[in-house]
């Protein structure tokens, strides 16, 4: 399996050729970016407005997980707040995988390689289309231009921990090497094309029983393509928001809050093809 690069021609008739799999019809329509800006959106509500670094600057330190220890009096209140936020990009995934025929996995940059994360690519089904018209989408994500927006736009609401300013990084991030939904790209974009990750199809290990995108120990800029490496013998660590546990969006749409003493073997539930189907406690 390999990134797949999808050219404005052909994304028509992948549509309409692949079919739904395992979704509703959908009436979302793949967005249209144009040459020249348009006015700026309204940004999302935030508790305390800090977009991230201005251009020029070098990068704030990223938070240090967990972001939420132990247990408060607002602790579950905080973990619905945050197993919504994962619902919501795991829904907007979804909704990409149905215009698209595969899984979101950036935008390359002039050398062909991704420059810019899956993040920005679903922007449009997180009601951000206007955000992702303000991306130059053959540059990456630390480009003049690129790197400018992180101060000018907050971060969506989604990719932050509940009621957090964490200045542009995001730990809700995915998984990439073999056997993920994100394997290693074999074949170069040209610049601003739209690159592709896994089927649907081919995650037969059950789209109820793997992970997505899930709360990875460390925080990296939102808009950049840097995703946990997978390897079977070496498993990301997670964990970055709840010191209890994490929570998990799946690639059927629902979300798991795995507590640290479930017993859950991660790598099974991060391989999409390995043999192994993990079923979650409900």
């Amino acid at each position: 399996m390999s990134f797949h690069v999808i050219r404005p021609m052909a994304a028509v008739a992948l549509v309409l050729s692949v079919g739904l799999v395992a979704l509703p019809a959908c009436k979302k329509t793949k967005p249209t970016v144009p040459d020249s800006p348009t006015p700026a959106p309204t940004p999302n509500p935030n508790p305390t407005p800090n977009p991230g670094p201005s251009v020029g600057d070098a990068l704030p330190p990223a938070p240090k997980g967990p972001i939420f220890r132990g247990a408060t009096p607002l602790g579950r209140g905080v973990r619905e707040a945050a197993e919504a936020n994962m619902k919501q990009i795991v829904l907007a995934i979804r909704e990409f995988e149905v215009v698209y025929g595969a899984l979101p996995a950036g935008y390359a940059d002039k050398t062909g390689k991704p420059g810019l994360s899956w993040r920005v690519a679903i922007l449009p089904y997180l009601e951000q289309d206007n955000l992702l018209k303000q991306f130059k989408l053959d540059e990456p994500w630390d480009s003049a231009h690129n790197k400018a927006l992180l101060s000018k736009f907050p971060m969506p609401k989604q990719f932050a921990p509940p009621s957090q300013d964490t200045r542009g990084y995001t730990f809700a991030r995915g998984f990439t090497g073999p056997g993920t939904w994100l394997p290693d790209q074999t074949q170069a974009g040209t610049p601003g094309q739209l690159l592709l990750g896994v089927k649907f199809a081919q995650i037969t290990d059950g789209l109820s029983n793997t992970v997505l995108v899930t709360d990875a120990a460390e925080a990296v800029i939102w808009t950049r393509p840097d995703e946990m490496r997978f390897t079977p013998n070496n498993v990301p660590k997670l964990g970055g928001v709840f010191e209890s546990g994490t929570s998990m969006g799946l690639a059927d749409g629902s979300v798991k809050f795995v507590s640290k003493s479930s017993g859950l073997k991660i790598a099974d539930v991060i391989q999409i093809a390995d043999g192994n189907p993990v079923q979650f406690d409900n």
